[in-house]
């Protein structure tokens, strides 16, 4: 059951959009779940977060840095230069998609990063760091870059960011320092637990922003190009970038994944309570398009570590024979 669930997450995400758009009234009791799920999103991370690999990470900083910077530079860059090519006329459009590449990464970026055979504890450091500074970034950020095109209160998005981040991960933290042995017996189901409140929060934010989408139904074409390219660019450019530091093969993997995959469950839910409707909707379409091609991404860097794997054992295995 957690293989098929974890395994097919990007069909599943789709099959959920879909019907929470074409049967919203179904789902409307998942509304005030959003919050409250993705804050166990998080506390499983922080659960999940092993500190003798986090500090193997801490003690050799310098690849976890250019990750963090690449993730505010980069991935933001990109995403402001999209909001206001492609949506200055269509201001609540314009801040989601601006929020949609100012939150911290996504907690799946850690499990493709694994998948591709990356560096796992690379990436959960970036991770970990990143939520942490969120709350202080994110409502700057969108306060500064989107305060153009609608009024954004950095206040209430900077306690609300504190409220379903950082607690829920500090306290997963605290829980996996103190009761480690007990966490072990849990960690199986933590996979198929995230993705299980991840369909909440697709199920309960596409319904909730189903009548803005309808009516904005013409320039979902428009959106999908610029979501697509708003997560493949972050994504070519950190792995191009962090080759040119001069990291290493799997540490670049990891970046990949850290500036192409946002939070965008968080993005929709602070711009539904926050913004508009119709500002959560590039969050929505950014979240089915980043977690459909980091899937496909793992995937063929997972065949490609194998070829490349298969040939060194057959190198070897020759110069033996010789």
């Amino acid at each position: 059951m957690v293989r098929l669930i974890t395994k097919f997450m990007p069909l599943w995400i789709v099959v959920c959009s879909v019907v929470a758009f074409w049967k919203p009234a179904w789902f409307q009791d998942l509304h005030g779940w959003t919050g409250p799920a993705l804050g166990l999103v998080l506390f499983f991370m922080g659960l999940s977060l092993k500190t003798e690999s986090i500090w193997q990470v801490i003690r050799n900083p310098r690849a976890m840095f250019i990750g963090i910077l690449l993730k505010w530079t980069v991935t933001l860059g990109i995403s402001i230069l999209i909001a206001y090519v492609a949506f200055r006329d269509v201001p609540e459009m314009a801040t989601g998609v601006i929020l949609a590449g100012a939150v911290p990464s996504g907690t799946s970026a850690n499990l493709y990063t694994f998948m591709a055979n990356g560096a796992a504890a690379l990436s959960i450091a970036m991770s970990a760091i990143d939520t942490f500074i969120g709350p202080f970034l994110t409502p700057l950020i969108v306060k500064v870059s989107a305060g153009t095109f609608v009024d954004v209160q950095f206040w209430p998005l900077f306690a609300r960011m504190v409220l379903i981040v950082f607690l829920p991960i500090c306290l997963g933290l605290l829980i996996q320092w103190k009761w480690g042995q007990h966490v072990e017996r849990v960690r199986p189901w933590m996979p198929v637990l995230s993705a299980l409140c991840l369909f909440t929060i697709v199920l309960a934010v596409v319904s909730n922003s189903q009548a803005m989408l309808a009516e904005n139904i013409h320039l979902l074409p428009v959106l999908g190009v610029a979501v697509v390219i708003q997560v493949t660019a972050p994504m070519w450019l950190g792995y191009k970038l962090a080759q040119w530091f001069g990291l290493k093969e799997e540490e670049c993997r990891a970046i990949l994944f850290e500036t192409g995959i946002c939070n965008t469950a968080l993005a929709a839910l602070l711009a539904l309570d926050h913004i508009s409707a119709a500002a959560a909707v590039p969050a929505v379409a950014n979240m089915v398009v980043n977690l459909s091609v980091g899937a496909y991404v793992a995937l063929q860097l997972s065949k490609k570590s194998l070829a490349t794997n298969l040939s060194d054992n057959l190198t070897i295995q020759s110069r033996q024979v010789k």
